[in-house]
């Protein structure tokens, strides 16, 4: 094993890139996933393994599983991946000369890519281990969220009590079942000049409404500053909702997609409060700690979508 070194980001886990050498063959890098210690969120490296292995078999472009291994071999859970070339910085993708082709195929390749998502089986039993919701995927989102909101917040957040309140007035019908990735948008892409090359960080997977997941996208906080495109700072939401559909995903209901959107920017706000909670609980995070301070610009964001 050669040149070990840890990838930029990953505020949930580390990323370590290393290059493995074998005799009369090619060297091969490989990247590490692998959970950081003390770290609040909990998911199972071996479920996530599962779904790149059902993704690729999907359609999906994903890296492909090299080795999941004992939690000990790592010092926590963890596995290997094969390396893939390409960015994943958003600022960088949304701004730089050398993405501006890439640019312009993107909502249509994440849309196809998202459709090839939700048409996984949700009930095959490599995926048994997925979360699932026991009522409405919306109700149950929203009473989950609001919850861990009351158990940890330090100080009153009344923006977040309005989008509460608007969202359990409004509360979309029963979904059928999906795969949701739960974290679809730009930064858990690796793209280059030609567009989509990989999904990666599945760990937030579950099944449950895949309107959550075209929701999440256009939250404004995967937009890096570029607001007038409200999907990932590439397009506005009726290209992408027409993408969808023409790859085959079902009609995208424009009040059910803003529902999830501003359930999406909740939560994204949720988040930042529990990141700031984690770096003042001792880890050592400066990223952890600069995600705290964003509670306040999805604040104001969701006063401009429940207005």
């Amino acid at each position: 094993m050669e040149g070990l070194r840890r990838l930029p980001g990953g505020a949930s886990r580390e990323i370590w890139h290393f290059v493995v050498a074998r005799p009369g063959t090619p060297n091969e890098p490989l990247v590490l996933r692998r959970d950081p210690a003390g770290h609040v969120i909990e998911s199972s490296r071996e479920t996530e393994v599962a779904l790149l292995e059902a993704a690729s078999a999907a359609g999906v472009p994903v890296p492909a599983v090299r080795w999941c291994e004992d939690p000990k071999t790592f010092g926590s859970s963890g596995f290997v991946m094969a390396f893939v070339e390409g960015e994943t910085i958003a600022r960088r993708l949304l701004r730089d000369d050398a993405f501006a082709a890439a640019r312009d195929v993107l909502p249509e390749q994440l849309a196809a890519a998202l459709v090839r998502i939700h048409r996984m089986d949700p009930d095959a039993a490599s995926l048994g281990a997925l979360p699932r919701p026991d009522v409405v995927p919306a109700a149950q989102e929203l009473a989950r969220y609001a919850d861990i909101l009351h158990g940890m917040a330090p100080d009153p957040h009344p923006v977040l009590e309005l989008a509460i309140r608007w969202l359990g007035r409004r509360l979309p019908g029963p979904a059928t079942p999906a795969v949701v990735h739960g974290d679809y948008r730009i930064g858990n892409v690796i793209v280059g000049s030609e567009g989509l090359r990989a999904v990666i960080d599945w760990e937030l997977t579950h099944v449950g409404d895949p309107m959550e997941d075209i929701g999440w996208l256009c939250v404004r906080a995967w937009r890096f500053g570029i607001d007038d495109k409200p999907v990932g700072g590439l397009c506005d939401r009726e290209r992408f909702w027409s993408a969808y559909e023409r790859a085959g995903g079902g009609r995208v209901d424009p009040a059910v997609a803003r529902w999830w959107e501003v359930f999406g920017n909740l939560k994204w706000a949720i988040i930042c409060i529990m990141q700031a909670q984690t770096f003042l609980g001792g880890v050592q995070n400066v990223e952890l700690a600069s995600l705290g301070r964003r509670t306040v610009e999805t604040e104001l964001e969701l006063l401009d979508l429940v207005e």
